[in-house]
């Protein structure tokens, strides 16, 4: 019988202070969030001082509810895992802190887990049978990014934003036509009412660089129609313009990393991150996988925004692995995917 490592995650790297459980890194047998989403409807987007205080007032509380869910307490579990980077520096820096401290009063081993390695292992957690290797396309706020997944813990870029992530996207137009935040969930479901024809958005490429993704350039092309049609006074349908600027972005995220699975010879390709949860996505990914022979993967759109499940996932491998690290360990706003 195969032995049991659980692992207690905490997340924090932006607006949802999340704990989880997790055993051997897939099965998950808590996993909470609390969500700040409201507090900051408020301000149209994440205040990071705001999110700060509210890691601090909520942390403890999510934690003992992840451990009582999952029937563990601090003696019971092997390692803790935290997200130490990238993200919001003070938002961050609460996580790291409550990690360090249960792993030095309680003697357990501390891990630290890059942000968006967690989203990729979330998949894991969805499909028990999927391994390395293969693509994935993380899509989310603050990232836009290829990675080749050579091995569990190993990682390659080989795809970047140049400027705005789809995400961040998602938000500004959503602002731009009064969505209000957040924007891609908005979007989303106004651009099922709408006609993804009307209007034709451009897609960028990045010259030499067939992978990377610019986003800016469209954002503008949106702006500035709004702007033309405020000018002459003619009327805007916001579904048709949701639905028009989602298909562009769908569009080039899925060519984009369909190309690159099969530029490095991958046969499997994920999704994640928060982007990974929009529906016109999914259905534009899965139809391109079926026509070049790739199987597609996506995680529940639970595990597709933060949470502390995948920060779990992808602690075990890195524990599994050798990987401690000391009292010492620090928060990494900017922490670049595979750098300790």
């Amino acid at each position: 019988m195969e032995e049991q490592t659980k692992i207690l995650a905490i997340e924090s790297s932006c607006d949802e202070t999340a704990a989880a459980v997790v055993v051997n890194g897939r099965d998950v047998r808590s996993n909470i969030i609390f969500s700040q989403i409201d507090l900051h409807k408020l301000y149209g987007g994440v205040v990071p001082e705001i999110a700060s205080r509210k890691h601090i007032e909520k942390m403890n509380q999510v934690i003992e509810e992840a451990l009582e869910t999952a029937g563990e307490t601090l003696d019971t579990i092997d390692a803790v895992c935290v997200t130490y980077g990238p993200g919001l520096v003070g938002a961050l820096l609460v996580g790291v802190a409550e990690a360090k401290a249960i792993a030095y009063a309680k003697k357990k081993p501390l891990v630290g887990v890059h942000h968006i390695e967690g989203h990729i292992c979330a998949n894991y957690i969805e499909h028990p049978d999927l391994e390395p290797p293969f693509m994935c396309l993380v899509a989310s706020g603050g990232h836009s990014h290829l990675v080749k997944v050579e091995a569990y813990g190993v990682y390659e870029i080989i795809g970047r934003t140049r400027d705005d992530a789809a995400g961040e996207a998602f938000d500004k137009v959503a602002r731009a036509i009064g969505l209000g935040y957040p924007g891609g969930p908005k979007i989303d479901k106004l651009s099922r009412e709408g006609n993804p024809k009307a209007i034709k958005f451009p897609r960028a490429k990045v010259e030499g660089a067939p992978n990377d993704f610019s986003f800016s350039g469209l954002k503008s092309a949106v702006l500035n129609y709004l702007n033309n049609c405020q000018m002459k006074g003619i009327a805007v349908n916001r579904a048709d313009i949701a639905a028009s600027f989602q298909e562009a972005v769908v569009d080039v995220l899925s060519e984009h990393a369909v190309n690159a699975a099969l530029e490095c010879g991958m046969k499997k390709l994920a999704i994640a991150g928060g982007v990974a949860s929009n529906q016109a996505l999914r259905n534009m990914m899965k139809e391109k996988c079926e026509k070049n022979g790739l199987e597609f993967y996506y995680p529940s759109p639970v595990l597709c925004t933060d949470n502390a499940a995948m920060i779990g996932a992808a602690g075990y491998y890195e524990y599994k692995k050798g990987v401690r690290d000391g009292l010492d360990l620090n928060a990494v706003p900017n922490l670049k995917i595979g750098q300790r």
